[in-house]
């Protein structure tokens, strides 16, 4: 198999997922602006990988436009956010990559927020947000948890977290 990394990243945790990606598969990763101009009918395999924005996956719909030329090919993607893996809200957002008749394996990596990367835009939403959760009186342990997440810079990437989607590409 001989695959293709290619990212979108903002605060550097989905370049940080494609590196490690690429240097266990010993493929070529390109960023989504260098990436554009690939050719890709050298490869078996694609994995695009990009970050969750207000519950949508960042250039996405490039994705989505380029899946006719990749007929035959397996293809893999990885959205990469500041929730904890394995959450209700991380597994309902898979369902959103799905594309009836394409075969695209999803898979969410968490990584984290670095404030200090982001634009004024995200950086102002994501203030509001820590504020509504933090004025709610009565909040469910994982609100507890999300106020505390989004209050400052942290990062929760871990290499080991790549594994399922080597696995996916080496056909394992």
């Amino acid at each position: 198999m001989k695959p293709v990394i290619l990212y979108y990243s903002q605060t550097g945790f989905t370049k940080q997922y494609a590196e490690w990606m690429a240097e266990e598969l010993s493929c070529p990763c390109f960023a989504f602006e260098k990436g554009k101009s690939v050719d890709f009918s050298q490869f078996d395999a694609v994995i695009f990988g990009s970050w969750c924005h207000a519950g949508r996956l960042k250039k996405y719909k490039w994705f989505q436009d380029m899946l006719p030329r990749w007929k035959g090919k397996r293809k893999a993607v990885f959205a990469v956010g500041a929730s904890p893996a394995g959450t209700i809200q991380a597994e309902q957002f898979l369902k959103t990559l799905e594309i009836p008749g394409e075969e695209i394996t999803a898979f969410y990596l968490p990584g984290g927020l670095r404030y200090e990367r982001m634009g004024t835009a995200s950086r102002i939403m994501m203030k509001m947000f820590s504020a509504m959760v933090n004025r709610k009186k009565e909040k469910t342990p994982e609100e507890e948890q999300m106020a505390q997440m989004v209050s400052r810079s942290y990062d929760v990437s871990d290499r080991k977290r790549i594994k399922p989607v080597l696995e996916y590409i080496r056909g394992n």
